[in-house]
This record gives C-alpha cells, sequence and structure tokens, in this order.
C-alpha cells in the first residue's frame, strides 16, 4: 500500500442531522465522544441478550472476548451493525455512505482482573485517515462498579502519545504514557440498550471489573468509504458491509447478509482490538 497514515481529527461538519443535534456535533468535535443515546427498548435488548448470551455459551471459555469481527459471518450481528436506529446516528458523525468494518462483544464477567488500559484505538489499526466512529452499545448496564468505560475527554485531536507495554493483568499488551495527566476520566454510564460514540484517537479504557455484575458490551466500527486499509493482512482480513450509501471508490468489498447463526461454524477473521 502506498498510503501515509494519518491519524489527524477532522471536526464533524454537518448541519442536516437526524438524531444528533448540533450541541452533540460540537460535544463530539471537542471532547472526542457523545452520549448517551435511546436506541432500544427492554424488549428488543432482552432478545439481543438472550443471542448473544447463546454465543457466548457456545463459545465456552472464549466467549467473553473472542467474538470478534463476526459481523459478515453471523446473521444476528449483521443485522444489528445494519439497523437504522444505530445507522441515523453514525451517518450524523460520518456522513450518508457507511462502513461497517468490525465488531466486537466484548463481556467482562463479575470480578474480572483484567485492565484495558489507556490506549488510541486508531494507534493499533491499520487505516487512514483516522475516521472511524465507534458505537458502544450497552447489552447489561455499565456504571463505576461494574467497569464501565472511561474516556479522557479531548485526547482525540492531539494526535499519537508515547505508549509501553502493560504490566499485570490486562487485555492489550500496549498502553498510553502519562493519560492520568491527561485530564479527569469520564465514565461511561450508559443502561442496557443505550448507546455512546467515540472517535478512533480518543484516549479510553476501563477498570478491572470488582462487582459481582457482568459488563457487555457489543462495539462496532463504522467508517467513511474514503478511508484506506495500508496493510496487506488487513486487506485480506477484513470482511466489511457497506451498511447504508455507496463506496464509488471499489476499496471496500461488500458482504451480504449471512444466513450461518451457529459462532461455532466459523471463525472470526482477525482480532481488531478492545474496549
Amino acid at each position: 500500500m502506498a498510503y501515509d497514515l494519518d491519524l489527524s481529527f477532522k471536526p464533524v461538519a454537518n448541519s442536516k442531522m437526524n438524531k444528533l443535534s448540533a450541541a452533540q456535533i460540537k460535544e463530539y468535535n471537542e471532547n472526542g465522544f457523545v452520549q448517551p443515546f435511546d436506541v432500544f427498548d427492554s424488549r428488543e435488548m432482552a432478545e439481543f441478550s438472550k443471542y448473544f448470551d447463546g454465543l457466548m455459551d457456545r463459545m465456552g471459555a472464549d466467549g467473553a472476548y473472542g467474538i470478534n469481527c463476526y459481523q459478515a459471518r453471523m446473521k444476528g450481528i449483521w443485522e444489528i451493525c445494519n439497523h437504522p436506529k444505530i445507522l441515523d446516528h453514525v451517518e450524523d458523525i460520518i456522513g450518508p455512505n457507511i462502513i461497517c468494518w468490525a465488531s466486537h462483544l466484548f463481556s467482562k464477567s463479575a470480578y474480572d482482573p483484567k485492565h484495558v488500559h489507556w490506549h488510541q484505538d486508531a494507534s493499533y489499526w491499520k487505516l487512514s485517515p483516522a475516521r472511524t466512529v465507534t458505537v458502544w452499545l450497552a447489552i447489561d448496564a455499565a456504571d463505576e462498579e461494574n467497569s464501565a468505560m472511561r474516556f479522557i475527554p479531548g485526547t482525540h485531536d492531539k494526535g499519537i502519545f508515547k505508549e509501553q507495554k502493560t504490566e499485570g493483568p490486562s487485555v492489550l499488551n500496549i498502553e498510553t504514557v502519562g493519560a492520568e495527566d491527561m485530564g479527569r476520566p469520564f465514565s461511561n454510564i450508559l443502561n442496557a440498550g443505550q448507546m455512546s460514540l467515540h472517535a478512533d484517537m480518543l484516549v479510553h479504557g476501563s477498570k478491572p471489573n470488582l462487582s459481582d455484575r457482568r459488563r457487555c458490551a457489543l462495539t462496532i466500527r463504522y467508517c467513511p468509504p474514503e478511508v484506506h486499509i495500508i496493510d496487506d493482512i488487513w486487506e485480506a482480513s477484513v470482511e466489511a458491509i457497506i451498511c447504508r450509501g455507496e463506496d464509488k471508490s471499489g476499496r471496500w468489498e461488500h458482504h451480504e447478509k449471512p444466513k450461518n447463526n451457529d459462532v461455532l461454524a466459523t471463525s472470526s477473521p482477525l482480532n481488531f482490538g478492545d474496549n
């Protein structure tokens, strides 16, 4: 690939919104995230929770962390990634042409000792420019007690920060250096069925879950077609969905809705990070 890595933040400039207000767009531009959004009601979430519980039960020990990038291989996940209630919010951030290139069901069990240390997602990814917005959909209620994700506001437009290897129980092996000096963290407290949106260079992480309650969420990564894959392994492994609009560049191969809903009948093509 001949593309330079561009990790700069491009402020959203949108005057015609589906769901977000001008104030919420301003908040996203200034802080790198915006929340909470009521997306799914209790009936819908009961169905989703039952579905994901079934997937994790089928995966066994690998279920809590391993249902990663199945958006083009599992019918139920494909449907959620394409759900108009989600896409209407995403469109206000990245525009009418929407690519879903990754998803991750991430479940922190009760008393899970692992940190997700402070990090910037796009520093791990092989994409340029940095224009991905992550939807964090709460399957369970997330609060400070059961390890809600935390953001450091305003760190999304400063470029990449220095990194170092992590120590102790951790989901990731790299962490952002000096994050504790970058400002007061914001806890991404959400009820089941609510979601947040955050930029791909925002410093974020989560503490161990020391409570007796699970904290489960589905993260979905969306970008506009202008984004390039700059790594051959990623080029061969990313299984994208053109969720809305079109890709005139032709660089994103669209995957139609799969019939499969058995998580053991397929496997994830590549691991793209955690929250």
